[in-house]
């Protein structure tokens, strides 16, 4: 085997020796055959689960992923990241797979690395590393991967702002903080003395100044969901994810509440509602709508008498564009309301 390499520790990774000891971990055998070890313990660990309350649970193969990265640094971490992400789906899958996704499990593995290989290793780095995971990875860049996987793979729409994902996420953000520390302050002293650990972990103790960091980074993570839950929600339309079936149930909703609105439309079974918008203010009961409200041109006839008279049920999937440029609709007017959970209409105004 190869020799045990510098002992060079770095405050940061910006800097070209950086990279270049984590470089040098490639053409090391020790270092090779314990990120063998690291990958095959990440993908066995995939499904063991620590629960800590009702419906949330930690992963532990993360406590694998961070110790792994911390000892071999970015560049192998990068490479185990790519082989535990194709071999856990092969070995135990859980969906169709779906290539986008080793990204996350590349950019976690990179975010353990910068933050613990070759450092001297703190409480804070490590709370600061769990924390962009959850944040940045898991919240940040899954969003657009699971987007293109709802449409590319199961044919649906995904929703921006995942209420339940979000929650969890800041939810066990301090328990894997906790377990993450004490689980790295167990395995370093023995991985040192095996001669494969570049890091230090002199700070590795939880002091008063520890759980205060712990206490800031949570109230920050839930500081952050709840200033971006009240923009997402009254800024960002729920009708721009809507599924087919969803942006149907809509329209027809809204239809429904403009004919028992407007007493010019009552009874009248050509009138086609489709949602331009749609808000649900952050902790709010009532929703708030756009919505365009067309007619049904008349058939001018075709000669053709099988030719089929279409209904508003045939206009209720339509989407704002597709509504817009349908030559079988005629616009009748632009309506904003609120309507409460009973779906009765609180405010109406019409453009």
């Amino acid at each position: 085997m190869s020799g045990k390499g510098s002992a060079r520790l770095y405050d940061h990774p910006f800097s070209r020796a950086y990279w270049q000891d984590a470089a040098a971990e490639m053409k090391n055998t020790r270092m090779l055959i314990f990120a063998a070890l690291m990958i095959a313990l990440r993908v066995a660990m995939k499904a063991i689960r620590i629960p800590v309350g009702p419906y949330l649970d930690i992963n532990t193969a993360f406590l694998v992923n961070a110790l792994g990265a911390m000892t071999y640094g970015p560049v192998v971490a990068i490479l185990a990241a790519a082989i535990s992400d194709t071999l856990g789906c092969l070995l135990v899958p859980s969906g169709p797979y779906f290539f986008p996704f080793i990204f996350i499990e590349i950019a976690g593995s990179l975010i353990f690395a910068l933050f613990l290989y070759r450092a001297k290793i703190t409480v804070l780095r490590v709370l600061l590393a769990r924390f962009s995971i959850n944040f940045f990875v898991n919240l940040v860049l899954q969003t657009p991967v699971m987007m293109l996987y709802y449409q590319m793979v199961l044919g649906k729409s995904y929703a921006i702002f995942d209420l339940p994902r979000i929650i969890k996420n800041m939810a066990l953000f301090p328990f894997e903080a906790l377990v993450l520390v004490i689980f790295l302050r167990a395995a370093m002293p023995p991985l040192s003395r095996m001669g494969v650990m570049r890091s230090r972990e002199d700070g590795l103790v939880f002091s008063r100044k520890g759980w205060i960091q712990l206490a800031a980074l949570s109230l920050l993570g839930i500081g952050v969901f709840v200033g971006g839950s009240y923009y997402l929600h009254d800024q960002v339309s729920l009708s721009a994810s809507y599924s087919a079936e969803e942006r149907k149930e809509a329209n027809l909703s809204c239809r429904e509440m403009v004919l028992a609105k407007d007493p010019e439309l009552q009874g009248r079974e050509d009138i086609v509602a489709v949602v331009e918008a749609a808000y649900h203010p952050f902790l709010g009961k009532e929703d708030r709508w756009t919505v365009a409200v067309y007619e049904i041109v008349p058939d001018t006839g075709t000669g053709d008498a099988e030719a089929k008279v279409k209904t508003y049920e045939d206009f209720a999937g339509l989407s704002k564009s597709k509504a817009a440029e349908n030559p079988g609709l005629h616009f009748l007017y632009r309506v904003r309301m609120v309507s409460d959970p009973a779906g009765q209409v609180v405010s109406w105004e019409k453009e």
